[in-house]
């Protein structure tokens, strides 16, 4: 039966934590031995997805269940009628004819269907599963829909949300969440990730809707070659027809219009701090980042002169983030530091006063070269960035890229060591900031 090649994964995510934490510690010794730039502080913590819809009811795993498919059990979706069609799939773009190229079953269904799918079955315990492929052979686009039955509505609802933490923990190679929305009057709630692959020219995205329907959990992604990150509404309106047609047998059907809000994908593995999917990409890298706790501390060197408690801050804490697999420098890696303060004022008059340290360090630190890469602003984050040099004196240089910026009673402040060929864009590290303080909105 199909349950018989859910193979176990809990054995190696365990050594990738360690692995990751030994590479981190590396790291820190190798930066402190340099020109003590920086000294870090932990950071993490477990929550719920509130909002969107979830629980602290762990990720089903592989494995667990003895068969996908128990069609004498219910004959909820028993056929594939209810899935999209070529008609359905109209809706991802006018241009062009859509065809459906593939239809499986849980016996057939590929390991992985869409992007970020971490296990074959979403309820290796639920009824059935069908993916169904489509193609538009004028566009070259091509689209997916997923679809996992679960056995009564409760176990729905926490397959939903094993997709939906997927999607916000994806470790999909060289993939960065571009943007995340919610959804209302598609099924009983969902979700709209965008994920934008290695950058050129142009990029690859991937949009995915993910869609509770009573007793089914359904995905559909979009594949597009695009400048900018596609907006919501095709696969919004895709995913409203398709849970139409599956919720009139699963249940859970939507009211009201169809309609995606802007909205982060939550961070549950690290609340108030960013999710490896938002990390920038780089070609020389073709290995996820992976996040892990910081080594304990307060303060910063170099440039900035980091001294939260002086500061007051309420609270503060970093995670580092690395990539283990990859063949890097232990010392390569980014710190996202967030500290709360006691107002916006004081959080405001921080950023300030960190900004002023760094726009005058060459007057004041004899060895540094630093130069302004922009500014980070928004209706609701003000910050600015800098790519710092420092000169040892004996041959060596070691080259920081600098951010700091604030929103309401929060502070982001973000390092990281340019090493050769490993560097990223002005905007791309101006927009890794701007992430970090989204994110910093759940630091409690």
């Amino acid at each position: 039966m199909a349950g018989s090649h859910r193979a176990s994964r809990g054995g190696g995510r365990a050594a990738a934590r360690e692995a990751r934490r030994e590479k981190a510690r590396k790291r820190n010794q190798t930066i402190a031995a340099g020109v003590a730039v920086v000294v870090l502080v932990g950071g993490g913590g477990v929550a719920a997805l509130n909002a969107f819809g979830g629980d602290k009811t762990p990720d089903p795993k592989a494995g667990s269940s003895a068969s996908d498919d128990k069609p004498t059990n219910s004959n909820v979706l028993a056929d594939d009628k209810a899935l999209l069609d070529a008609a359905g799939a109209k809706t991802l773009g006018a241009t062009g004819a859509w065809a459906v190229t593939k239809t499986a079953d849980g016996d057939s269904a590929p390991d992985t269907a869409f992007v970020c799918q971490a296990q074959r079955f979403a309820d290796p315990a639920g009824l059935r599963t069908w993916v169904r492929t489509f193609q538009n052979a004028t566009t070259k686009e091509t689209a997916v829909q997923y679809v996992d039955v679960s056995n009564d509505k409760t176990a729905a609802a926490k397959t939903y949300t094993s997709v939906v933490h997927w999607l916000s923990q994806c470790t999909a190679p060289q993939t960065r969440l571009s943007a995340g929305y919610v959804t209302t009057g598609v099924g009983e709630r969902g979700v709209i990730a965008v994920f934008g692959q290695l950058p050129g020219s142009k990029t690859k995205y991937k949009t995915v809707a993910v869609t509770l329907a009573g007793q089914a959990t359904i995905v559909v992604e979009h594949d597009t070659v695009a400048a900018a990150p596609p907006k919501p509404d095709l696969v919004l309106a895709t995913a409203n027809t398709a849970a139409k047609k599956v919720c009139a047998q699963s249940g859970g059907c939507g009211t009201g219009a169809p309609v995606a809000k802007p909205a982060l994908l939550p961070n549950v593995d690290a609340p108030g701090f960013m999710a490896s999917v938002d990390l920038p990409l780089l070609s020389e890298i073709n290995k996820p980042w992976v996040s892990a706790p910081a080594a304990k501390g307060n303060s910063s060197g170099g440039c900035e002169k980091i001294d939260f408690k002086k500061a007051k801050a309420l609270k503060f804490g970093t995670v580092t983030y690395v990539t283990p697999e990859a063949k890097v420098p232990t010392e390569f890696g980014l710190d996202d530091t967030v500290a709360k303060f006691s107002s916006a004022n004081a959080a405001a008059s921080y950023v300030t006063q960190i900004r002023k340290n760094v726009d005058t360090c060459e007057k004041n630190v004899s060895n540094a070269d630093v130069k302004a890469t922009g500014t980070i602003q928004t209706s609701t984050i003000k910050g600015k960035s800098w790519k710092a040099t420092y000169d040892t004196g004996d041959g060596k240089k070691y080259i920081y890229r600098i951010g700091i910026a604030g929103s309401g009673d929060r502070v982001v402040y973000m390092l990281f060591p340019v090493l050769k060929e490993l560097d990223i864009t002005d905007t791309a590290f101006n927009e890794t900031v701007a992430r970090a303080v989204d994110r910093s909105a759940a630091y409690k």
